[in-house]
């Protein structure tokens, strides 16, 4: 007979539980990572960035919890080889146009998954001999209920019609799918209550940088400091004009545009105008989205602004897009 005090999992047990879900941290924490230069949108962008840094610091206390059960630090391990199929399946999403299931496949799936597993774990633990394990597995729940919540305000903002919808819908499926065939991330099957939908609240999305998530808003350049706007304006009209001597202006000494910058304005015919199609607010930086538009299509940048001596400069500038013009 068992010890009162053992509850549902030995110290070997609680061991192999702790390395399934680092495994399962662990990967999403290099999807979300790898993700970040492959998504144009701003909002979703910021959010993948936060969440890898959390998702790090999950995967961190989970490893090195493993030597006080006995076990070697920071080892990762899947439940089974069906579970690595469904994450090789939530990392297939890399077209840029895929936005929507990269969200769906984090946020409507696997968070969840993982919200239900620990919540489950911290109900059957004992409370006597496994308080470590139950602060860490505490940590992590609340910060996916956080993610969840963000996942969803930002999937609100993407999914903006019935065939994105029936898009996410399917991907979900799959997904699900895959993971109850799995028998979740323990392999010892799915908890019941993440099978449903969760009914998570909406996040209050705000520029506070303790959040660091802004959801993007169409031109409007009332939101940006008169002295930024000027500087945004004439940083478009440099690569409208592709000159390059007036571009390097407006960047700060460091920063050099990067070959995928240089080659598509050299590839781009005529571009007639500028116009900021996307702001968000990272403590004092700002990410403004610019989209250069003329008859042969558009190419659509990422700019990093932050305060300088001598005024705001581009930290950063990306290539995020480029769409040729349909002609009938």
């Amino acid at each position: 007979m068992s010890h009162p005090l053992s509850g549902h999992f030995s110290a070997e047990d609680s061991a192999r539980l702790i390395r399934n879900y680092r495994y399962a941290v662990e990967r999403m924490m290099r999807i979300l990572g790898g993700w970040i230069a492959l998504t144009p949108e701003v909002s979703a962008k910021l959010l993948l960035g936060r969440h890898v840094w959390d998702n790090a610091q999950h995967a961190d206390a989970l490893g090195r919890r493993l030597p006080e059960l006995r076990s070697r630090a920071h080892v990762s391990e899947p439940a089974n080889q069906a579970f690595v199929a469904f994450m090789d399946a939530i990392e297939e999403p890399e077209r840029p146009r895929q936005t929507v299931e990269r969200v769906v496949g984090i946020y409507r799936v696997l968070k969840p998954h993982l919200l239900a597993t620990y919540e489950d774990h911290l109900e059957r633990a004992n409370e006597v001999y496994e308080p470590p394990t139950l602060r860490i597995l505490a940590r992590c729940a609340d910060d996916e209920r956080r993610h969840i919540a963000a996942g969803r305000a930002i999937l609100g903002h993407l999914i903006t019609d019935s065939a994105l919808e029936a898009r996410a819908h399917a991907w979900q499926e799959r997904l699900g799918a895959l993971l109850a065939a799995a028998g979740g991330v323990t392999g010892r099957g799915v908890p019941a209550s993440a099978r449903a939908d969760r009914g998570q609240p909406a996040l209050a999305l705000s520029d506070d940088a303790g959040e660091l998530i802004r959801l993007e808003q169409s031109s409007d350049h009332g939101r940006l400091p008169d002295e930024l706007d000027a500087a945004v304006r004439s940083l478009g009209e440099a690569l409208v004009g592709r000159d390059a001597a007036a571009l390097r202006r407006w960047l700060l000494p460091s920063v050099e545009p990067g070959e995928a910058v240089e080659s598509a304005l050299r590839a781009a015919g005529t571009r007639a105008s500028q116009r900021v199609v996307a702001i968000a607010k990272v403590g004092r930086q700002r990410l403004v989205k610019l989209k250069l538009e003329g008859a042969e299509g558009s190419l659509t940048f990422l700019l990093r602004w932050v305060p300088a001596e001598g005024g705001w400069r581009a930290a950063a500038i990306e290539l995020a897009a480029v769409d040729a013009a349909h002609h009938a």
